[in-house]
């Protein structure tokens, strides 16, 4: 299980509507807020993959101009991908292909213009590797 802390921005003026929002959105637990319309609320999920996904609809509710996860916590699950990690090779199999060209090589480094569920959902895969 996944748990992840999220913080929640608005403005004032539409603060308690989102609030409301949130409390009855089955997506997230409400927690506080301040005067200044930042609102703390955590979400909970199987993977990161449902996680992403709960957040997505925390991002739709009216008002809200940012929804971005602060802290997570998935104990089983980084335990699964640091043996995937302890017992992969340290230099990437690609990076030893003399024949590979190099416009070939992904680079998975901006998470901005990444497709994170997706990601989410490759990374969770490595495990069955």
């Amino acid at each position: 299980m996944n748990v992840s802390s999220i913080v929640v921005q608005t403005v004032p003026k539409f603060l308690q509507e989102v609030v409301q929002s949130l409390k009855d959105c089955d997506a997230c637990d409400y927690h506080m807020h301040d005067e200044k319309g930042r609102v703390i609320i955590t979400i909970e999920g199987k993977g990161v993959e449902e996680e992403l996904k709960k957040l997505r609809v925390v991002e739709a509710i009216p008002h809200v101009i940012t929804a971005d996860m602060q802290m997570a916590y998935s104990e089983d699950e980084l335990n699964e991908h640091m043996e995937v990690l302890a017992n992969a090779d340290l230099v990437p199999k690609m990076l030893n292909d003399e024949d590979l060209d190099p416009k070939d090589i992904v680079y998975n480094g901006d998470l901005k213009k990444k497709d994170l569920e997706g990601f989410a959902r490759q990374f969770d895969e490595t495990k069955d590797r």
